[in-house]
């Protein structure tokens, strides 16, 4: 019996647009391969079982695309000690995989090439060894690939050059050897390439200044030689070359200027024609030498004489190089690597990844912490699991997050810090802090006191901390804020009649609202979180919302800081007026120090100006208006406001600490009825 024509559209449809279910569901045999290999004994994978849809959301780390299938495998730091499964091939429309931070073990599959939609390859912090398979360089749509932190063998192949949407490419910390392929010029994309913390000799290729738009060049702690391109200059501090003896180049920092036996010679093209040697001798960016002449090279002579001699030659240039590959190795083993919060020279080992993986399942963990300065280890830190998974970023996503610390993307810069504008993977846009290590506390059990402080900070008048990231290779500590859009109350002061920038009184009266409550917050102790005092309150530091409302940034920040630091911070505030009479003959901050610098603060937002004055100290006393109003407001406010506020910034900031009220009173007094006396 024929089947109907509806049922024959019905098939035609399902088959041409199969249900997300139906797709999934082919792809799920290939999923419990890769488990089976990823987690041989079945301990952290639970969820992905051979009874369930994968897309349906229970399969932990897997997401799926529109049409049903495997799109991103996430499984960072999940504590998978088993080995990288050919199977992972299948997975066609896989965009991202990340399986760093783990214990994998094993050689990387060369049928990882076939994930031809891939763009995100994270399989760094691992024990993978091996190649990297050559295959790699078929992965057209590849923009980031890591392999950091591995053991992983032999050099780099050649074909890397080809892949032309790469913009990152880490391989640092692995035993990687030979010399640096010409072809990664050839990678327009490229914005950071890392490859310090191996064995790569030779010099670094010409063809490296080519990349229009790189900004990292690390080859740190290798055994290079030669002349460092001129052209790299351009990176500034981006170019990174330490611990390379070899090495000379006019105006680079540390380094010897080139004498006239280097090998490398700066007009010389690369990569060099082979001719009859073997590429797999002879990696590309080596430098020949020759003694032939410019026009044409000579018939090698076939006297014995000479190949006696060129035998010889040969004897002693052997017995040099393996004595500088012997002096190398000694070097680096005796070498000092530099750690920004620890003085040792290793990495983390196996256990210690595995201890960090049981305190924590974020997928936001740092990938850079040492084994000297590890809040999750051995649960020293006294941070809790909710902390650790919602605040610990990994150096990755920073830099992501900034395109690589961009001067574009440059907010401001002071003596002890640097922020950035970021865009997290999620979209939020956010603002990076960078402290450098000589900045914070030297003692780590009080920074880490002081870190657990500042992530405690929860209110609606604080600036949120998003996250924090410390780096031992970079030797910085980045703690990672929502990014607030109108700037700070600074840029509302001293404002010319008539800018967009005259805040109008209502919005002025919210301000001070805001900033008190904030401030409250910070000295009252509910239990949750220990009362501090800011320290360091200022136009500056009240930040401004798209409803202009006021967000208090760097609260507890002084927890983190050198006392050097915080002192040198002292001297901008004790120019604007903000700092306490009493500190002078203390030295001491005190919540009523805090309330000093309110009443300078309510003070420039009524008169609309940065400095001062003790007429508007008097004029606030006798609610002489004119004295203490900004005249911007042509006249637009309330009388019994603007006096109520005057005199409680008169308060704040007598000279005695004593008779300054607390600021839960000053709360309660702005809260509180206005009085027509």
């Amino acid at each position: 019996m024929p089947l109907p024509l509806s049922l024959y559209f019905c098939l035609f449809f399902l088959f041409l647009f199969p249900s997300p279910s139906l797709s999934s569901l082919t792809e799920l045999p290939t999923l419990m391969a890769v488990k089976a290999s990823l987690d041989p004994q079945n301990k952290f994978l639970t969820s992905w079982t051979a009874n369930t849809d994968p897309c349906s959301g229970s399969f932990e780390g897997v997401a799926c695309n529109e049409q049903g299938l495997v799109a991103n495998i996430s499984l960072q730091g999940k504590g998978l000690s088993g080995t990288l499964p050919e199977a992972l091939a299948s997975l066609k429309s896989l965009t991202g995989l990340y399986l760093h931070f783990n214990a994998l073990s094993g050689k990387i599959p060369k049928g990882i090439s076939r994930l031809s939609q891939l763009s995100d390859l994270y399989l760094n912090v691992n024990n993978l060894s091996g190649e990297i398979p050559s295959e790699i360089g078929d992965m057209s749509n590849l923009q980031v690939l890591q392999l950091c932190y591995n053991k992983l063998t032999g050099s780099i192949p050649t074909q890397l050059g080809n892949l032309r949407r790469l913009s990152v490419l880490a391989l640092q910390y692995n035993q990687l050897t030979g010399a640096i392929p010409a072809s990664l010029g050839d990678l327009q994309m490229l914005t950071r390439l890392d490859l310090s913390f191996n064995s790569f000799f030779s010099s670094i290729p010409l063809t490296l200044v080519n990349p229009p738009i790189l900004e990292v060049l690390d080859v740190r702690n290798n055994s290079l030689t030669g002349i460092v391109p001129s052209g790299l200059k351009r990176l500034n501090g981006g170019l990174q070359y330490k611990n390379n003896p070899g090495l000379c180049g006019v105006g680079f920092s540390g380094l010897n200027i080139c004498k006239a036996t280097d090998s490398l010679n700066p007009n010389r093209p690369e990569p060099f024609e082979p001719g009859n040697l073997s590429s797999k001798t002879l990696p590309e960016s080596v430098p020949l030498k020759s003694d032939c002449g410019k026009t044409q090279c000579s018939k090698p002579s076939k006297s014995p004489q000479i190949g006696a001699i060129l035998g010889a030659i040969g004897v002693i240039i052997a017995l040099a190089v393996i004595g500088l590959f012997t002096f190398a190795w000694y070097r680096r083993r005796q070498q000092k690597i530099g750690s920004a919060f620890d003085t040792s020279d290793s990495r983390l080992s196996t256990d210690q990844v595995k201890e960090i993986h049981r305190k924590s399942v974020s997928p936001l963990i740092s990938l850079e912490y040492s084994n000297g300065w590890d809040p999750v280890s051995k649960g020293r830190s006294g941070f809790s699991q909710e902390v650790l998974e919602s605040f610990m970023f990994n150096l990755e996503d920073v830099e992501r997050a900034t395109q690589c610390f961009s001067e574009v993307n440059l907010l401001g810069k002071g003596n002890f810090s640097s922020i950035y504008k970021g865009v997290l993977r999620d979209g939020s846009v956010v603002a990076v802090k960078c402290i450098a290590k000589t900045s914070c506390k030297s003692d780590e059990a009080d920074f880490l006191k002081g870190l657990k402080i500042v992530t405690s900070l929860k209110h609606e008048s604080l600036v949120r901390l998003r996250g924090f990231c410390c780096s031992k290779g970079r030797g910085e500590c980045f703690l990672i804020y929502d990014f607030v859009p109108n700037g700070s109350l600074l840029e509302y002061l001293d404002v010319q009649g008539g800018s967009g920038k005259v805040l109008e009184w209502s919005t002025r009266v919210s301000i001070i609202n805001g900033i008190a409550e904030g401030i409250v917050y910070l000295h009252g102790n509910r239990g949750t979180k220990p009362a501090i005092v800011h320290q360091n309150i200022s136009a500056e530091k009240v930040l401004i919302d798209g409803r202009y409302n006021p967000l208090l940034s760097d609260s507890g920040l002084h927890k983190l800081l050198a006392d050097d630091i915080v002192f040198s911070t002292l001297k901008a505030s004790a120019a604007m007026g903000y700092l306490a009479p009493e500190y002078t003959n203390t030295g001491r901050f005190t919540e009523k120090s805090d309330v000093y610098a309110f009443g300078m603060i309510v003070f420039q937002i009524l008169t609309g100006k940065r400095i001062i004055t003790q007429s508007t100290r008097h004029g606030a006393e006798s609610s002489k208006f004119e004295d203490f109003v900004d005249m911007n407001l042509e006249g637009k406010f309330s009388e019994l406001e603007a006096a109520k506020l005057g005199r409680i910034a008169w308060l704040c900031t007598h000279d005695s600490p004593n008779q300054r009220p607390s600021m839960e009173n000053v709360m309660q007094e702005l809260s509180g009825p206005i009085s027509s006396s």
